[in-house]
């Protein structure tokens, strides 16, 4: 999420970092920088413009040149500015209304409606703890209100009985009044989309905004869309009265112009972001945290969020307390390994620490990445239970059966060991109060050939306990 910016902005910085005192040529120019940084990265030309004028504003002739850190205050102004762009006040959707709460989603063909409304059903349902209906006005694309209740069949929500021949404001209509019988909380309708706005698309909208009267009318839009957002956004908001915005696929957008251009054209807050195909990867866009990202800040509040709703405590201090008696088995490893997964994989949880920008992609190139993972986990299902618990008896004929189990070498099985009998041999020394430094666990884990990690960064590779005792200190934190 927004690498590109990221990545464009943190030199403008480190020269800046490079001066004891800042004079206004130096602003004008790390200014001209920044200008062109958000314009390659898609934010549209007006938003760009604005952005600078507010900061040259309040930049020079001010507070920033006779700072005693300069650096600091200018990248605290940007910082700032980041966040009025994104908006102040993001949030969810607000529940303190009547029920039951009618929630329209809106937007172009193929921006990702129908996964959405069965990732803010699930939402809504697990962490809100609402009673959902799904209904899908789409009767145009083929088999779109199929899929609408086949995701809801996966997430566990109720969907609206298909009926044949219906027009989009009749199923509106039959959704309320289903609704109001079953004692539904929230009601999500999945509205059909066009490749581009036209007048029989809001006509059509419109009269289903008119029988409903939805609570809130929320644009999906993929965050892929760049420039283009901006006419999308204006087009559906003027016809429409927008209450807030989706962006979808904003985990595959290194640019985020989409993201940085949304807000300001409409005025409407970014209520949620998509950050993955997983039904449960739809979190709460939270402005402060994205310009901390954008910044290189990173997001530990994140972080510990990912891990609280990942790992389970009691699992997890059991496993604790394994590891103390270095009683550590393959079982216990790739449990592990399964909850970094459903973190966002390395490349997620490099994003949201502090400070990672500039060696991530240096990280991710170096074999530590998601698919190094999956063959750890790979390696071990493919052992007997026996194997997973007593690993002595792999010798050469069972590592060539989960070897060709797995599709991997028999190199990468003994790998996989090698850095198994480290990490025990490195628990059983914690757990004698020895606190020696071992070598080789993280390569081990992902093949081999890292750089020099950044201290408290090691923890984690998944060895050696660091994994859990880092993320058990992350809660204690929070």
């Amino acid at each position: 999420m927004f690498d590109h910016l990221s990545s464009r902005l943190a030199p403008i910085f480190d020269r800046l970092k490079k001066r004891a005192v800042l004079v206004e040529k130096d602003v004008n120019e790390a200014l001209i920088e920044i200008r062109r940084a958000l314009l390659e990265a898609d934010v549209a030309l007006e938003v760009v413009q604005s952005f600078i004028d507010r900061i040259r504003h309040k930049a020079i002739g001010h507070e920033i040149i006779k700072s005693v850190t300069p650096v600091q205050q200018v990248i605290k102004l940007v910082h700032d500015e980041l966040v009025h762009l994104l908006g102040e006040d993001a949030g969810g959707i607000n529940l303190e209304a009547e029920s039951p709460i009618a929630v329209m989603l809106v937007g172009l063909q193929g921006s990702g409606k129908t996964t959405t409304a069965a990732k803010l059903g699930l939402r809504l349902s697990t962490q809100d703890k609402q009673k959902i209906l799904l209904a899908s006005l789409d009767v145009y694309r083929p088999a779109a209100q199929e899929q609408l209740r086949v995701l809801g069949c996966e997430a566990g929500i109720e969907t609206l009985p298909i009926v044949e021949g219906q027009l989009p404001a009749q199923i509106a209509m039959r959704a309320m009044q289903a609704a109001k019988l079953s004692g539904v909380d929230v009601v999500i309708l999945d509205t059909a989309g066009r490749v581009h706005i036209d007048e029989p698309l809001m006509v059509e909208m419109s009269s289903v905004k008119a029988l409903v009267n939805p609570h809130e009318i929320l644009l999906v839009a993929d965050a892929l869309t760049g420039q283009d957002a901006v006419n999308i956004a204006r087009g559906f908001d003027s016809c429409l009265g927008l209450t807030g915005v989706v962006l979808t696929r904003l985990d595959g957008d290194g640019r985020g112009g989409a993201a940085l251009s949304m807000r300001a054209v409409t005025g409407r807050p970014i209520k949620y972001a998509g950050v993955g195909e997983k039904l449960d990867c739809l979190d709460l866009f939270r402005p402060g945290r994205v310009a901390d990202q954008i910044l290189g800040m990173g997001d530990i509040i994140g972080l510990v969020e990912k891990a609280s709703q990942a790992f389970d405590a009691g699992t997890s201090e059991q496993l604790a307390r394994k590891m103390e008696k270095g009683n550590f088995d393959l079982t216990d490893l790739s449990g592990q390994l399964e909850q970094m997964t459903k973190m966002g994989g390395i490349a997620g949880m490099l994003g949201m620490l502090p400070g990672i920008g500039k060696i991530k992609d240096q990280l991710l190139s170096s074999r530590m990445d998601d698919q190094s993972i999956k063959r750890q986990i790979a390696i071990i299902s493919s052992m007997t239970p026996l194997e997973r618990r007593k690993p002595d008896v792999l010798k050469a004929s069972r590592k060539k059966r989960i070897a060709a189990g797995a599709g991997v070498r028999v190199e990468d099985v003994n790998k996989l060991l090698k850095m198994y009998y480290q990490a025990v041999d490195m628990m059983k020394a914690f757990g004698k109060g020895k606190r020696g430094k071992k070598k080789g666990t993280t390569s081990g884990l992902f093949g081999g050939g890292l750089p020099q990690i950044p201290p408290g960064l090691s923890g984690l590779s998944g060895s050696g306990g660091g994994l859990t005792d880092f993320f058990r200190s992350l809660k204690k934190k929070d």
